[in-house]
């Protein structure tokens, strides 16, 4: 997924510090806040469902994050760093059939709630799920019949911003630079790369077959790519242009060619590959660009590795607003989901990437796996669900609480 954009701040890490989740000697003063919302406590008794009837695949989640390299995020990101790692700790030695008793015990809950000005009406414990899928798609390693859009490496003169990081003479809006003797100056958009700016640096790793496979490859931010022999490869992120993302399905949508009832990925593509000179123009209007590297197919199971440097879990990971929460933090997403079965009332999930789009306190993106049958369902989740964060309690109130 293309990379976070930072939030907060000062301001927000000082209203950490006052809450109690990040240290610091003042003593908390009302409920704590992150961006435009409140967290208000409440027990994991009191949530419907808790744990879900699988909470081991939850657990499963986070040991993967917290068995990733460290991952950089934003100063102001929500959760002490220290509470999680020691989380990790008792999680790495907790046994399948304790994983709903560590979330219960090893976490304090809080339901984020959003001023209604925010959450556009009176839900304000209501926030927005989206999903997204690993795509599987036909390529080749060399240029052919049928195999016509490249598949770009990422270019030596890329320079990507680390969250909150900003530059002199570039707009703080833009989250990558090209490299140039003078310092950075903005990069190439989509359509400029297409028209040849990069030069030598546009390397091939692979060819898809058009144009719209490459787009969904770029706004999903990774897939699997089934060669003609058999083989499978996969493709994934490996830094973007800093350029706004625009959304080509909702263009199709806003020049009437398309109605955003029953508007699936098989219906827009389709029509995309229908209309070629349309479909080129809106899709060069989306100036963000995604470039790749190759890695194996270790695990076919598992997606390919999220933002927080772990593999995702289908079902279980989740991309939030990097700039406002750590990696590793577990969330209770309350409502109906993808795959769930009738005893299902929410599920645990765990935050592991993030993406240019998902922006704020209760946004989150969740990966639903590879192929087809995931990208129909990630299509079609756009529900409103509440979000319920739990942050890792300190060493002794965790020991404590299990007692």
């Amino acid at each position: 997924m293309p990379k976070p954009r930072a939030s907060g701040g000062p301001r927000l890490a000082a209203l950490l510090l006052t809450a109690g989740l990040l240290p610091g000697p003042v003593a908390a003063a009302g409920p704590p806040r992150v961006g435009e919302a409140r967290l208000e406590p409440v027990a994991a008794a009191d949530l419907a469902g808790f744990p879900g009837p699988d909470p081991a695949a939850a657990l499963d989640a986070f040991r993967r994050v917290c068995a990733a390299p460290p991952a950089t995020i934003a100063p102001a990101a929500t959760g002490s760093a220290e509470d999680l790692a020691a989380a990790c700790a008792e999680a790495a030695a907790t046994p399948p059939e304790g994983a709903g008793a560590f979330f219960a015990q090893r976490f304090s809950a809080y339901r984020i709630v959003r001023p209604p000005e925010a959450a556009g009406g009176p839900e304000r414990a209501k926030g927005f799920l989206t999903g997204y899928f690993e795509p599987e798609l036909a390529g080749a390693l060399e240029p052919g019949p049928g195999y016509t859009a490249a598949v770009l490496a990422r270019p030596d003169d890329l320079v990507i911003l680390e969250p909150g990081e900003t530059r002199p003479g570039l707009d703080p809006a833009l989250r990558a630079g090209r490299a140039v003797a003078s310092g950075l100056e903005p990069y190439p958009d989509r359509a400029a790369i297409e028209d040849g700016a990069l030069g030598g640096r546009a390397r091939p790793l692979l060819w898809l077959r058009d144009g719209v496979d490459l787009l969904v490859l770029q706004v999903q931010g990774s897939g699997r790519v089934r060669l003609p022999d058999g083989r499978a490869v996969r493709v994934l992120y490996d830094g973007r242009n800093g350029r706004p993302y625009t959304a080509v399905a909702k263009l199709i949508v806003q020049e009437g060619h398309l109605p955003l009832e029953g508007l699936t990925l098989a219906r827009w593509t389709a029509w995309l590959r229908a209309n070629p000179e349309t479909a080129r123009r809106l899709i060069r209007a989306n100036a963000s660009y995604i470039f790749f590297r190759l890695a194996p197919v270790e695990d076919p199971a598992l997606g390919p590795v999220g933002a927080a440097g772990a593999p995702l879990s289908p079902g279980r990971s989740i991309a939030v607003d990097a700039g406002l929460w750590r990696y590793g933090l577990p969330f209770w997403l309350e409502g109906r989901l993808p795959g769930a079965g009738a005893e299902e009332t929410g599920r645990l999930v765990v935050a592991a990437d993030t993406g240019s789009a998902i922006v704020g306190p209760a946004r989150g993106d969740l990966y639903l796996g590879t192929g087809a049958r995931a990208g129909a369902a990630a299509g079609d989740l756009r529900d409103a669900v509440g979000f319920v964060v739990l942050l890792p309690k300190p060493r002794g109130d965790a020991s404590a609480a299990g007692r």
